[in-house]
Parts: C-alpha cells; structure tokens; sequence
C-alpha cells in the first residue's frame, strides 16, 4: 500500500515561479507565521515558517503553537528559490533518498502532512482548500 501511493506521487518539480512566489509570500509574514499544512492538536506536519532572518522547515505541532528546531533554513531568496524549484510532492514527501533534507526511512513521518504543491499553491491563493 504504501509502495502504491509513493508511486502515485507528482514528481514534477514545484519550478521557479511558485518559488519565487512562495519566498515573496513568506517575506510578508510575521515572524512565526508562514505555511502549516494543517491545523489541529499534536503533529501537523512540516511547515515553512517566516523568522526574524528568513525562512526555517521545520516541524510544526499544535497548530502552529511550537515549532520543532530547523530542518533547514534560508536567508537568502536565491538559495530558496533553487531549493524549491526542483523540490516536488515526491521530494518533499520524504520518500526520495537523494534530497537528504526530506529524506526519512520512518514510516510514520514519510508523507506525513507533508509540503506538497497543493498545500503551497493554497498558501498563495492559486488553489482553495
């Protein structure tokens, strides 16, 4: 089953517009505010969030309330936009063990309210929920 839905992933990189719209987006958050997947109680998956210097992924519990230490950060839209352009839902799902940001072998996390293209192009208000 899960082989099957791995497979059904979209692997078409996210490209350079939606990026560079993602890094303007997130620039016009506050610090501490940004993309959460979903909002509930516990784990709610990765999220981009805007800090005092940039953008951080990280994992995001309660809502929103706490955040996990970065997975990785940007301070710079240049390094953002070349990350994320060529991230996909495959990528970002954790399946995909050449992109070590995403990477995980823990069934439980793999694909796991995980970034992916609808979730961000929802952020942007290309796409409603």
């Amino acid at each position: 089953m899960d082989l099957e839905l791995r497979d059904r992933l979209d692997r078409r990189p996210f490209g350079a517009d939606l990026a560079t719209a993602l890094w303007s987006a997130l620039m016009r958050q506050s610090p501490g505010k940004g993309v959460i997947v979903d909002f509930h109680r516990d784990f709610c998956g990765q999220g981009l969030i805007r800090t005092s210097d940039g953008v951080m992924l990280c994992d995001i519990q309660d809502a929103g309330a706490f955040t996990g230490p970065a997975i990785a950060a940007w301070r710079q839209q240049e390094t953002f936009v070349d990350f994320f352009a060529r991230q996909s839902d495959f990528t970002c799902s954790g399946w995909d063990p050449a992109e070590p940001v995403f990477a995980t072998d823990d069934a439980w996390y793999r694909n796991n309210q995980r970034l992916t293209r609808a979730v961000l192009e929802t952020f942007l208000g290309r796409r409603r929920r």
